[in-house]
């Protein structure tokens, strides 16, 4: 079967980094949010403005990073990147058992991880395009998903446990620890990495490579629609979240086991929708999955806003979930892979680099309006908005079918 071949030991170094930092990421699932509710005892507009605060500045930060990783060697990159976030994080245990941990640093710490986080997956992108054969990009992205969806599902309600008997900043250390480990393992891919050369350019820098990659994106008739709907979706998903946190911790009683509880079944859909992806492309074609897939995510958000308390709030609240993810699970792999299809090898770092510079911005704009709007009306009705705005995404996907052969442009590469 297409899904089980193999990609290579080269490839599998790249997965087993890419699955211990994700299950430490899931393990440690909106730790600052739980450090600043349970430790700093912060309302609503405080949980907000550190979601948002940190997206909004790291993507600022990391404005000229896509350009700068775009000519130079991927693999040290990515190294380099992991080993900031273990050292960024883990300043946030070394604080709390001084008794210094305070707002602000939570604050200076989402930025940096933020920053490298975007820097990582530009360069990350642009190494999975170099390790895997193009026929093969869609089973690659499918096992990253998986493995994503798989870490999620483990990983909150192993956090929440943590979180339970020795506290929010556990969590932290576990997730800081899980870079260290990444980047051990993104060295062990070893080979050579020649240094990626500008053409009839000069080494420094440029001011107009920091908007290369908007400029293509923009131009594309494929990517454009594709952008302006999975930065909306993603925002609109991402601002309810710490509103949702406040709703369930706070308002409804919720523990934090059953708020991660909540979070992780639900994946199994994520890994199921992930590993059906490319046989669903094979079967009915590349452009309906995605449209389907994509107008079918957008119909669940609006269910969160009927939570309830006790077991029927976290059935409710399970079964949105799952619905939600499955359609994820299903539409990521699909987008990914046409994503890269559309761009050219030189500007793979640019593309993904403004690609999420853009979606960690919008996604911090509307967490903080979403804050303020919960601290102005209520959590409940904040989310309630958020539901039906999502509902209007799927008029921004591509109307036309997004197969590699409809770009008129030959040299075109795949990443995730």
């Amino acid at each position: 079967m297409v899904a089980r071949r193999s990609l290579g030991r080269r490839f599998g170094w790249l997965w087993a980094a890419y699955a211990v930092s994700t299950f430490g990421t899931r393990l440690a699932f909106d730790a600052f949010a739980l450090i600043a509710i349970l430790v700093l005892h912060a309302g609503p507009t405080q949980v907000s403005l550190l979601a948002a605060a940190g997206l909004a500045v790291g993507a600022a930060a990391a404005v000229p990073l896509g350009p700068w990783v775009e000519f130079r060697r991927k693999r040290p990159v990515m190294i380099g990147m992991d080993l900031v976030r273990f050292a960024a994080l883990m300043s946030v245990p070394a604080a709390f058992a001084l008794g210094l941990l305070g707002f602000a640093q939570l604050l200076v710490v989402s930025v940096v991880v933020g920053a490298a986080d975007i820097a990582f997956t530009a360069a990350g992108g642009a190494c999975l395009k170099m390790l895997v054969k193009p026929e093969d990009l869609v089973v690659a992205n499918g096992r990253f998903e998986s493995t994503s969806w798989t870490a999620t599902m483990l990983g909150p309600p192993l956090g929440g446990a943590a979180v339970g008997l020795f506290g929010p900043v556990m969590t932290v250390t576990a997730d800081a620890v899980s870079y260290l480990l990444s980047a051990a393992g993104i060295r062990a891919i070893g080979g050579p990495e020649p240094r990626p050369a500008r053409t009839g350019a000069p080494s420094r820098l440029r001011a107009r490579d920091l908007l290369d990659g908007w400029r293509y994106i923009l131009a594309d008739s494929v990517l454009r629609p594709l952008f302006a709907n999975t930065i909306l979706v993603n925002g609109l998903i991402m601002a309810t979240s710490p509103v949702l946190a406040v709703l369930m911790l706070g308002h409804l009683g919720f523990a934090p086991w059953q708020y991660g509880l909540a979070f992780a079944v639900p994946c199994v859909g994520g890994l199921i929708g992930s590993r059906l992806a490319s046989r669903l492309v094979d079967r009915f074609g590349r452009h309906r999955v995605l449209r389907t897939a994509g107008t079918l995510r957008a119909c669940w958000l609006l269910g969160l806003a009927f939570i309830g308390p006790g077991t029927a709030g976290l059935v409710l609240v399970m079964a949105v979930e799952l619905g939600l993810i499955t359609c994820m699970g299903v539409f990521t792999p699909v987008f990914a892979t046409c994503r890269l299809d559309r761009t050219p090898a030189d500007r793979v770092a640019r593309t993904l680099s403004a690609w999420s510079v853009s979606s960690k911005a919008t996604i911090a704009a509307l967490t903080a309006l979403w804050g303020l709007l919960a601290a102005v009306t209520s959590p409940r009705t904040a989310i309630a908005v958020a539901g039906l705005l999502i509902l209007t995404t799927p008029l921004l996907l591509p109307r036309h079918d997004p197969a590699p052969q409809d770009e008129p442009e030959p040299n075109r590469v795949r990443d995730r």
